[in-house]
């Protein structure tokens, strides 16, 4: 397929290039949730939401939402790229993500600081940095460590009532080496900084929870 072109200037759904990030670490807190398909991210996060009061954030979803927008400039865009199992260009994830964090801080509480779970990002260095110097520095990632033999369990189980076409072997296996070859670097990068907050994902989800709220508290999250 030929490759495609870039949207008009006046369509392009990138911010211009800023001096500082939109949202100061000083009153919205962001924190990265990565983990390997299977590694149980989505029903943490959901505990997390509850407890602690984060907006939860999934980049897959806000992209999946916009290409079916009827009005989006953008939707056919996207629509090419994932149906080609290529990743939509970082600015428009990365815009994507900013005017959802802006619509939630629009509508919330006066002077509550805002909290946000960005669940399966970043994806690949570019996001990262994009993201830290554009939107908003993360305060951590939170990585759930699990091994291939125990997430390809969980996803082959779950592919037996969850109708999704990915819980197959051929395809778990690619999604967890896309995984390793291009999100492990983000959590050695972020790793390097002291910023990853690693927890074992191989116990039960109410015992990992446990391992969490404690690795919360250490970084000074109570809950709300």
């Amino acid at each position: 397929m030929p490759a495609l072109n870039p949207p008009p200037d006046h369509e392009k759904l990138s911010a211009p290039e800023k001096d500082t990030p939109t949202f100061s670490p000083d009153n919205v807190s962001v924190i990265y949730v990565l983990g390997g398909p299977g590694a149980g991210k989505g029903t943490q996060c959901a505990n997390l939401v509850r407890d602690y009061g984060f907006k939860h954030l999934s980049a897959g979803d806000l992209l999946r939402a916009e290409q079916d927008r009827p009005d989006s400039q953008f939707g056919n865009m996207i629509k090419e790229y994932i149906r080609d199992g290529k990743i939509v260009p970082m600015e428009v994830t990365v815009q994507l993500l900013e005017n959802a964090m802006t619509e939630d801080i629009n509508s919330g509480k006066e002077g509550q600081k805002s909290r946000f779970l960005i669940d399966g990002f970043p994806r690949k260095m570019d996001q990262a940095l994009r993201f830290e110097s554009a939107v908003c520095p993360s305060k951590f990632t939170l990585f759930f460590d699990c091994p291939e033999d125990v997430m390809q369990e969980r996803l082959i189980n779950r592919g037996k009532t969850s109708g999704r076409s990915d819980d197959n072997a051929e395809s778990i296996k690619k999604r967890f080496r896309t995984f390793v070859e291009t999100s492990m670097p983000v959590v050695d990068h972020f790793e390097k900084e002291g910023k990853v907050v690693k927890v074992s994902a191989v116990k039960g989800p109410d015992e990992i929870y446990e391992e969490v709220k404690g690795r919360m508290g250490e970084r000074g999250f109570e809950m709300r």
